[in-house]
């Protein structure tokens, strides 16, 4: 959101500031390679498909959902046909807000958000994310596809517990 703001600030000033404006264009490109991975993962197909997404937040500590890429990853799968259950300690109001009128599934607990899922998605690298229960994810997870888009969580673990690990960036 800094960017951006320096961005349109330059542009305000009648200063175009080239460099910035290249780190916006690549900041919102980033915000859809999540969805890009797990696509890729789920084997190109999202209709139909649960997807189970962790933290909304742009950051851990905030309900602050200002240019937060769960805005646009949950717009994405909803718009390929998937249902989307999402959790997060406390952005949860926010995005009800920001996202009215849209067929998202609201859930107490990041556990609740797993059952029946096809694919787990960490937006956010909130504290309680790090060490999940893994075994407790596989035996209620209908897919086993892991989406890590913050590389918190070991890869080795995820793996050992039978899931397929898509980091960002490896």
């Amino acid at each position: 959101k800094d960017v951006k703001a320096l961005a349109h600030t330059g542009r305000e000033h009648g200063y175009p500031m080239q460099v910035i404006e290249a780190v916006e264009r690549v900041n919102e490109q980033q915000k859809g390679i999540v969805f890009e991975k797990l696509q890729r993962a789920l084997g190109g197909e999202l209709r139909g498909r649960k997807i189970a997404l962790w933290g909304l937040s742009f950051k851990p500590e905030t309900d602050d959902m200002r240019e937060a890429p769960a805005l646009v990853v949950i717009d994405r799968l909803l718009e390929a046909g998937a249902e989307v259950a999402v959790y997060d300690p406390v952005a949860m109001d926010e995005c009800r807000r920001r996202m009215a009128g849209r067929t998202i599934r609201y859930v107490r607990t990041k556990y609740d958000a797993t059952q029946g899922a096809d694919a787990l998605v960490l937006m956010t690298e909130w504290k309680e994310f790090r060490m999940p229960d893994w075994t407790l994810l596989r035996g209620q997870m209908r897919g086993n596809a892991v989406i890590d888009g913050r590389n918190i969580f070991d890869k080795q673990e995820v793996l050992a517990a039978g899931f397929r690990y898509v980091g960002i960036g490896k």
